[in-house]
């Protein structure tokens, strides 16, 4: 993709996917990089930031041997996820008339 990410996209995808069900970083990482050139280097920060928030917990689970660190979304992350959805549907609807040609306001 052409269009730069920034950071209440990765906010909004981050807590996206997480409320869809809990997930750990690398399944993360796949789903955002088909809309982002974001390296999985690019999201651990960012997870840590929604923990940090309050927007995010984390739990270990084991995984063939090893240990995979899992995401879920807390009630607080909830409504992030839902202010920052409004915030894009506006932004979104915004562009749309922009490209389209709707009518001038």
């Amino acid at each position: 993709m052409i269009f730069p990410m920034n950071t209440p996209m990765f906010d909004l995808l981050s807590l996206s996917i997480t409320a869809k069900g809990d997930s750990y970083g690398y399944q993360l990482s796949q789903k955002i990089k088909k809309v982002s050139g974001a390296k999985d280097s690019t999201l651990y920060p960012i997870l840590k930031r929604l923990q940090e928030q309050g927007f995010l917990t984390v739990y270990d689970q084991p995984f063939q041997g090893r240990n995979r660190r899992y995401y879920q979304i807390t009630d607080a992350g909830r409504q992030r996820c839902r202010t920052l959805m409004e915030e894009w549907k506006l932004y979104k609807e915004a562009v749309d008339q922009i490209i389209e040609g709707g009518s001038e306001e």
